[in-house]
């Protein structure tokens, strides 16, 4: 199974930059799991359970908790039964039919 599930969060109550606060989640993500990619708008990760991106989520979740007092939160769940390793497959799908899409 392949789990992919697309995710920002973030304090609402630290001003206009936020940086610090979300560095920390992506230090967690990145000690859970090897298979993530950062974006300007959020993080992807793909495990292989439900219950495992749902796990990475609460982490994120416990590691903004102390700093404020309301977090915000997008997520965004594509599980695929006898899939693997799609992170890459979805984009290189694309890539065969119009070249490299990131520059």
């Amino acid at each position: 199974m392949s789990v992919l599930m697309e995710f920002s969060m973030f304090p609402t109550d630290k001003g206009s930059s936020v940086s610090e606060y979300v560095s920390k989640v992506i230090e967690t993500i990145r000690k859970s799991t090897n298979n993530y990619k950062l974006t300007a708008m959020g993080t992807i990760i793909e495990t292989e359970t439900f219950e495992d991106a749902l796990d990475i989520l609460k982490k994120s979740y416990d590691i903004l908790s102390p700093y404020s007092d309301r977090i915000f939160s997008t997520v965004k769940f594509d599980v695929r039964k006898e899939q693997t390793n799609r992170l890459l497959h979805k984009v290189e799908s694309i890539e065969k039919r119009i070249g490299n899409v990131n520059k």
